[in-house]
């Protein structure tokens, strides 16, 4: 699966998107942030608040808790504001 990072997730990650292979567990976008969190400190400090990272899977925006069955690609992003 693609991971694609955006904005200061990006930063924080220290790279624009990544392919990875997701360990049997992970089921949905959910589980998604717990594995990444626990992949290393700049994961875990870019995804600190799970709560407030956007989630798309193949680029359509999903809720927390989406199966992950079929996606090809997941973009993770802090929230936007615009002007």
């Amino acid at each position: 699966m693609k991971i694609r990072y955006f904005a200061w997730v990006r930063e924080r990650i220290g790279k624009a998107e990544e392919v990875v292979d997701l360990p049997a567990e992970v089921l949905t976008t959910t589980d998604l942030l717990i594995w990444l969190k626990s992949r290393g400190e700049e994961y875990d400090w870019a995804l600190e608040r799970p709560d407030v990272i956007r989630v798309a899977c193949d680029q359509v925006h999903a809720a927390p808790g989406t199966p992950l069955a079929g996606v090809r690609e997941v973009a993770l992003f802090p929230p936007m504001t615009g002007g």
